[in-house]
């Protein structure tokens, strides 16, 4: 599916709170905040809506001078499913497949969302393309194709879409990413603080 724009839904309206103060999508990667890393890789697949808390807020600058769609999600205290049930509401119509990508996960590369889209057969029986570690466990980013949309729209709490992808078992192709990319996030100082110095030691 790699000719065809596919929409990218990124999840970002958390509230970070295990930080203890700090934004995890705010701290610097490459010079740049994680948010805007993410925005930027989610642009090279298709047309990007970012899911944030109300404004103001820091994000939104982060953003800023990106090609992207802000999404206040006035109920993001809610949870995830908050934000997918706000994000999938404002798809166009007839779109044939979107993709859903958290906001913090550092490692994931342009690579590899363009491994997982190319892995998009729209006339097969798959309903889910899921990004996957290198030994199988499923992970993100997740691709869903049209006829789940209005389950996402349905969405409540902090569900984060798993009662989908589990009632869409046995329709669900795992696309393998190298290393432990698809699971990789990082919610805490110290996870970030141990993966900086990994960075350090490659």
């Amino acid at each position: 599916m790699t000719h065809t724009p596919l929409p990218v839904i990124l999840l970002a309206a958390g509230a970070s709170t295990r930080m203890r103060g700090r934004d995890k999508l705010m701290e610097d990667i490459g010079g740049q905040p994680l948010l805007r890393r993410q925005a930027q890789l989610a642009l090279c697949l298709g047309p990007v809506t970012v899911a944030l808390p109300p404004a103001p807020h820091p994000r939104y600058t982060a953003l800023s001078g990106l090609e992207v769609t802000a999404l206040p999600i006035s109920d993001a205290a809610e949870g995830m499913g908050a934000s997918l049930r706000g994000a999938f509401a404002v798809l166009p119509p007839k779109t044939p497949a979107a993709m859903v990508m958290l906001a913090d996960m550092p490692e994931v590369q342009a690579a590899d969302l363009t491994r997982l889209a190319a892995a998009v057969d729209l006339n097969s029986e798959t309903l889910i393309w899921r990004a996957a570690t290198e030994d199988g466990t499923p992970g993100h980013p997740i691709i869903f194709a049209a006829a789940l949309f209005d389950q996402l729209r349905q969405l409540s709490g902090d569900d984060g879409g798993r009662a989908v992808v589990r009632g869409a078992a046995g329709r669900v192709q795992l696309v393998p990413l190298p290393g432990q990319r698809a699971r990789l996030d990082l919610d805490t100082p110290e996870d970030w603080a141990a993966w900086r110095i990994q960075q350090r030691e490659k």
